[in-house]
């Protein structure tokens, strides 16, 4: 497989975004079996929707058009290094690769910083910088048990 073709084919889609002006300079492509099952760019300011990072639109669009939650046997090819959210969905998304083109620190020079959300993780929910609250009681419905007790759920 021709991973530089890809981390290309990734990085050429994050330019176009950015000429075009529909979001910030980033693109994911997957790949399975050498050919392309999904692609996305940076659209956070275009969709008013601060998940729609490429890598989450790339996963949207491979998971759709190969009909499953999960990306098994499947490559991850971004412009840059996913932030933490992004990095968590492909985590969830199980690809079998991830290659990216340019660090954290590159996308922190231009001012994408994602190390305030790095350390946020590590903090007790108490302490983070917005309010966070565990919040249940008796009358609150659990939705743990109900997925404890469900004999045909689809595992992930």
């Amino acid at each position: 497989m021709d991973h530089h073709y890809y981390i290309d084919y990734a990085c050429k889609l994050a330019v176009a975004n950015v000429n075009n002006g529909k979001g910030g300079p980033f693109g994911a492509v997957i790949v399975k079996d050498g050919e392309i099952v999904g692609e996305g760019t940076n659209l956070v300011t275009t969709l008013h929707d601060p998940t729609a990072h490429a890598e989450i639109q790339a996963i949207r669009n491979a998971t759709s058009n190969l009909g499953h939650f999960e990306l098994e046997d499947c490559i991850i090819y971004s412009s840059c290094e996913p932030c933490p959210m992004c990095l968590g969905a492909i985590y969830w998304a199980r690809p079998k690769a991830l290659y990216f083109a340019y660090t954290k620190k590159d996308a922190a020079e231009i001012g994408f910083d994602d190390d305030f959300i790095y350390q946020e993780i590590e903090k007790p929910y108490e302490e983070r910088k917005i309010h966070t609250v565990q919040l249940r009681d008796t009358q609150t419905a659990d939705p743990m048990k109900a997925w404890s007790k469900k004999e045909d759920k689809v595992e992930y």
